[in-house]
């Protein structure tokens, strides 16, 4: 009983919490926030590096120091997640060994290196007054629920993150195309987006759902010449350590075949491929592509926080959020821009009649503060139809703090020009704000100028020819057929000549005589029995020429067909299954030709029809065949065409099995 109630407990705990646990994992560790595109601590980043920035580079352990009072999780997640964001090349600025994105090789100590914020980032994410904060996890500091970014960080940097029964992966994309699309959206002109990496490669974005779907990344190889080839550029999510991994792999297996490899990546990617006697660079690139990491499958998941929870969405619908949101925070700013304009000219004004009118005499007779704050607003009501709005106490008492000194070196035509100045920014503000949407092209606009230049596309998109495997795989695996006890193989000894050479993504098809056939993979060692009358490799080019006796009528057929469709493993039928039924010849191949010898007639001329396999139409490998005639059927023979209608000649041998070899 006591054992049921800790149970029961323990039930309860995991009850109450687990979904407390799950929602904190998901918000707050792993998917990104829709609103500025960033995870909590990179989020948490950004501001220490706002709060401690100076214009100089800050030793990444103060910044990781510092970064830990917003966040609760250590330095090692700080430090991870600032080196990743430095990586990608937008929003931090690098001194220092911050690690190489294509060999893998980690940053050094955060000692050694050093960080800053960069101009983009500067100019781009941070606004306080439109940035709401919140207390830190321990209430002695304030960080931001999301900072007012004015890029789509979340489409330009990507993202991945693994939470609690769900996981996103964001395609990072081009700064510039990004830019353009959100132009196009405020102009209501169709668009369209695709990802570009920071290691280039070659992208086929065919199956790309708008930032779901599935797409194809290529390494970009160089063919130097016949027996050399160079990979300049590696598909996103892959290093050069582990794509050469990979290539040894497949050496290893016998998928492809190289004489050396060396990685000389420094701030470029250069693998070098050297090649043995008898490859050739056409040929080894399209398997490299087939079997190795040179090419990968990537498939994309957009999820993120909106309103506080997750959801997937696509490149599409991220892409107009953010641009709605960079026209309403624009037109944010230009309000408060606005109302500090106006303030400056209230001020301007006030200071302006109160010397040049002179109003500052009317309180040399005041003798009291009091008396002195009524004269001069009295002093004002005459003027207060120039001035902005209504005169405050405030104002006027920061008229009181003019000093005499400031007042006789006034200067009256600086001062008109100064409020000329205020009031034509007022009008430029009030124009911005009649079109916010024209203001926020011309944004965009200035930044494409700005930064465009140094966020060329790396990464380029084609369309893949697909690659059959079979086809570029090397035939490395000889199969042979032992009639004698009826294995079948490549770890099967039997007659050399009638070895297969295939690899071990090819198909056999076995043909028995009792016309059933079947297809199988390759066989290290396969018991087929001893009744066998054709072996091979299927292929779609395969034409089948066949006599045979259909045991239920003693009737015999000749018949044409190709390489049929199939299930591997399943058994068919050629013809229907007799007791007497038999497979009398079986060949591949066009121009043949066949002396059927029939059983003895007294009535007959001849007991033997030459025939051409040419003058018999291909049908289904299902289909009877045309009947050869209403007489018995002894043998066939294989005869050479020239000699069609000739005396009979000496039986030439029976085709082997693997005629088609």
């Amino acid at each position: 009983m006591n054992g049921n109630t800790q149970y029961g407990k323990l039930h309860k705990l995991f009850d109450d919490n687990f979904m407390d646990y799950t929602s904190y994992v998901i918000r707050e560790r792993a998917i990104p926030d829709l609103t500025d595109g960033l995870k909590p601590v990179q989020r948490r980043i950004m501001q220490t590096l706002r709060n401690m920035d100076d214009g100089r580079f800050n030793k990444v352990a103060n910044v990781v120091g510092d970064c830990m009072k917003l966040h609760p999780h250590g330095d090692a997640s700080i430090f991870a997640a600032l080196v990743n964001l430095a990586n990608k090349g937008f929003l931090i600025d690098r001194q220092g060994n911050f690690g190489n994105i294509y060999t893998g090789d980690n940053a050094s100590a955060a000692r050694y290196i050093e960080c800053r914020l960069s101009p983009l980032a500067k100019e781009t994410l941070f606004n306080k007054d439109l940035t709401s904060f919140v207390d830190s996890y321990d209430g002695r500091m304030q960080e931001p629920i999301a900072l007012p970014a004015k890029l789509p960080l979340l489409l330009l940097m990507g993202a991945e993150g693994i939470a609690v029964g769900m996981a996103t992966k964001i395609m990072s994309h081009n700064f510039n195309e990004l830019l353009d699309a959100q132009k196009k959206i405020l102009r209501d002109e169709p668009f369209e987006i695709y990802p570009d990496f920071l290691k280039g490669g070659i992208l086929d974005v065919s199956g790309y759902e708008k930032g779901n779907g599935r797409i194809k990344c290529r390494a970009r190889i160089v063919e130097i010449d016949e027996k050399t080839i160079h990979i300049t550029e590696i598909p996103h999510s892959t290093t050069t350590d582990s794509l050469i991994e990979s290539i040894e792999k497949a050496t290893r297996s016998g998928k492809l075949k190289i004489l050396s490899i060396d990685d000389y990546t420094a701030e470029q990617v250069e693998i070098e491929i050297k090649l043995p006697r008898g490859v050739y660079a056409a040929d080894t690139i399209r398997a490299l592509y087939a079997f190795t990491d040179c090419e990968v499958p990537i498939s994309p998941n957009l999820t993120v926080i909106l309103d506080n929870t997750p959801a997937t969405m696509s490149v599409d619908d991220v892409l107009r959020y953010n641009t709605e949101k960079l026209v309403a925070d624009l037109g944010k700013e230009l309000n408060i821009e606005l109302d500090r304009l106006k303030e400056k000219l209230h001020a301007h004004l006030l200071e302006q009649i109160f010397i040049e009118e002179r109003l500052y005499k009317q309180i040399e007779e005041c003798k009291s503060y009091d008396e002195v704050i009524v004269a001069v607003g009295k002093s004002l009501e005459p003027f207060k139809e120039r001035l902005v709005r209504e005169v405050t106490l405030e104002d006027i008492e920061k008229l009181l703090e003019i000093r005499i000194k400031r007042i006789s070196r006034y200067d009256i035509i600086k001062k008109s020009k100064e409020i000329k100045e205020v009031r034509t920014a007022i009008k430029d503000v009030e124009k911005n704000l009649q079109n916010v949407v024209g203001y926020t092209i011309d944004y965009i606009d200035s930044l494409l100028k700005k930064y465009g230049p140094l966020y060329p596309r790396r990464t380029e998109l084609s369309l893949f020819q697909e690659i059959e495997v079979r086809k570029v795989a090397l035939s490395n695996l000889h199969v042979e057929y032992n009639r004698e006890n009826g294995f079948l193989g490549y770890q099967v000894k039997g007659d050399p000549e009638s070895s297969i050479a295939c690899s071990e993504y090819d198909r056999l098809m076995i043909i028995f005589e009792s016309g059933m056939y079947k297809f199988i993979n390759v066989p290290d060692k396969l018991f087929v029995g001893q009744n066998v009358a054709w072996i091979g490799k299927v292929e779609d080019d395969v034409l089948f020429n066949m006599v045979y006796r259909d045991g239920a009528q003693n009737l015999s057929y000749i018949k044409r067909f190709k390489m049929p469709k199939f299930i591997l493993e399943k058994e068919y039928q050629l013809f229907a299954e007799h007791d007497k039924s038999k497979i009398f010849f079986l060949k591949t191949g066009k121009e043949l030709c066949l002396r059927v010898h029939f059983a003895p007639s007294k009535r007959a001329r001849q007991n033997y029809e030459d025939l051409a396999f040419d003058d018999f139409l291909v049908k289904g490998a299902g289909a009877i065949g045309k009947r050869i005639s209403s007489r018995l059927v002894k043998r066939v023979n294989e005869i050479n065409c020239k000699n069609v209608g000739r005396a009979e000649e000496e039986p030439s041998p029976q085709p082997g099995l693997f005629d088609n070899k």
